[in-house]
């Protein structure tokens, strides 16, 4: 991992251009881990991330038993993990504490799963409700709701359909329908209320198939796994990050481009891929070809109103394009910001002010109108947030210098962020 110093100074720039290519998809790296892990047979990962994420996730597959090489061939277990007795520090990563909690509650065994602080803030209590359904034994070992989680030996029984929340994370419904194929019979799960961030179901869904498991679906409330377990498709290659994507897309709208990032493009199974429809809207020029993605400026950009629950992530990206917008620009359906890796919706209101913005926030929405000046100089916190971070460091091409504090959070996802970024600045 890239070690950097406690702050960065970044120099304004009003150009930008070039090509790169994209590191994996978290979203995709952390499920085929786990799904790999589950199957008959050994399956090659290829264009894995290697990140702090992934590395916890490979960390804890390690402590439960599966192999995994160097080259990120993995040797599967076909089915319920082997090892039943484990102590698990998963750091800040949803993406493997959600899907691993679910499974492990399926394997029969003593577990303790635990994170950094701010993970054991972030809400797991719609997915141990749906676990105790099926009679998993899974405890809280501090705040209820939270993590820290401990998970022991329990007799399961699957009396009807299992009920989740789709409205806080789209992971309890992720990790759920990855980990029932364990039970080893046909299961359903309904979905209570409006289900968020559909496109990361969708991805799980897409990878899930691939390994051999195909869920039907009525709508987004109902799903039906089958009887059926896990097999290696024997490859898998892991898509380009469409979220780390959309820093660079909006730095050739923002800067003249063309920038273009490669590993991603029109036949992404990734739902912030929309993220780039969402830019063309403000005005930005975009071209998307098979395995790629270019960007470039054709002038102002307009502010708009957009409903971002397909984009999650990629729609902080957008709060920063806003500075350059004429007008208004209003981000809705983002109350999933409230329990990331921060509290992004206030982080990114707070952030935003020091700029000279005027911003409004509500509990699922951000509104934001640029000074006619932006400030220069301003040192932005980053919260310990890898998106805060990256998203700021766009704000050096709208002709001011900015400094990011804690640029190590970066190595949550995207280690050589700053390194990419400046090359193409130079």
């Amino acid at each position: 991992m890239h070690q950097y110093p406690p702050f960065l100074d970044l120099p304004a720039s009003a150009e930008i251009a070039g090509k790169l290519a994209l590191p994996g998809s978290k979203s995709i790296s952390n499920r085929t881990l786990l799904l790999s892990a589950l199957s008959q047979g050994k399956t090659s990962l290829l264009g894995l991330l290697e990140s702090e994420d992934t590395e916890v996730m490979l960390t804890a597959l390690a402590r439960l038993g599966v192999d995994v090489s160097e080259s990120h061939e993995v040797t599967g277990q076909a089915g319920a993990f082997k090892v039943k007795e484990a102590e698990l520090f998963l750091g800040n990563a949803g993406t493997a504490f959600r899907p691993l909690a679910a499974a492990l509650a399926l394997s029969n065994g003593y577990y303790t799963l635990k994170g950094v602080d701010r993970m054991h803030e972030r809400p797991i209590g719609d997915l141990v409700d749906g676990l105790r359904q099926l009679g998993a034994a899974v405890n809280y070992l501090g705040n209820d709701g939270f993590p820290p989680l401990e998970i022991l030996p329990a007799q399961l029984k699957l009396s009807g359909p299992i009920k989740v929340r789709g409205d806080v994370s789209s992971q309890f419904l992720s990790a759920l329908l990855m980990a029932l194929p364990l039970l080893g019979q046909p299961a359903t799960i309904e979905v209570v209320g409006e289900l968020i961030s559909k496109p990361y179901v969708e991805l799980t869904l897409n990878l899930m198939q691939r390994f051999g498991i195909t869920v039907t679906r009525d709508g987004w409330q109902t799903f039906h796994i089958p009887k059926a377990g896990y097999v290696s498709p024997g490859e898998i290659h892991v898509e380009g990050d469409a979220s780390s994507a959309s820093y660079f897309i909006a730095a050739g709208v923002l800067a003249g481009g063309p920038v273009r990032v490669m590993g991603v493009g029109r036949n992404s199974i990734q739902g912030d891929i929309k993220f780039a429809d969402t830019l063309a809207r403000m005005g930005g020029q975009i071209d998307l070809g098979d395995d790629y993605i270019e960007s470039r400026t054709t002038g102002p950009l307009k502010a708009i109103e957009a409903d971002c629950n397909h984009i999650p992530d990629a729609a902080m990206t957008l709060a920063i394009c806003a500075l350059k917008a004429e007008g208004t620009t209003k981000l809705n359906n983002i109350a999933s910001w409230r329990v990331k890796e921060t509290d992004r919706i206030a982080a990114m209101a707070t952030e935003l002010r020091k700029f000279g913005a005027l911003v409004e926030e509500g509990a699922d929405y951000i509104a934001i109108t640029p000074p006619v000046t932006l400030k220069a100089g301003v040192a932005v916190d980053t919260y310990k947030d890898h998106r805060m971070a990256m998203c700021f460091a766009l704000v050096t091409l709208l002709g001011v210098n900015v400094r990011i504090n804690d640029p190590s959070c970066v190595a949550k996802t995207y280690p050589e962020f700053f390194e990419k970024f400046a090359q193409l600045k130079a």
